[in-house]
């Protein structure tokens, strides 16, 4: 995978509502009902990172979930990224 430019994440993250490039890293927050909620949807997404192989940098605390995905092997943001990103709003927007 190729690090992409920050031009191209800018014009990328258009697609993703809620997600910002900070610190070399995709990132975005989501509050849910309760722990329950939040962890059902941790379990969801980890299925889905171990399926695609790439796996999100992430912290929760009861109904607070924080993650940042970005390419350790690139150095940066890649397609991979992207795509693990847009999954997860699949996954979130399904409920």
């Amino acid at each position: 995978m190729t690090k992409l430019s920050e031009k191209e994440i800018n014009e990328k993250l258009e697609s993703l509502e809620g997600w910002s490039y900070t610190d070399n890293t995709l990132q975005t927050s989501f509050e849910f009902e309760n722990f329950k909620e939040a962890f059902t949807l941790m379990t969801r997404i980890a299925f889905e990172a171990e399926a695609q192989n790439h796996h999100p940098d992430w912290n929760n605390v009861y109904n607070q979930l924080e993650i940042s995905l970005s390419t350790h092997d690139a150095g940066g943001v890649t397609e991979k990224d992207f795509k693990l990103a847009k999954a997860i709003e699949g996954i979130v927007n399904a409920e």
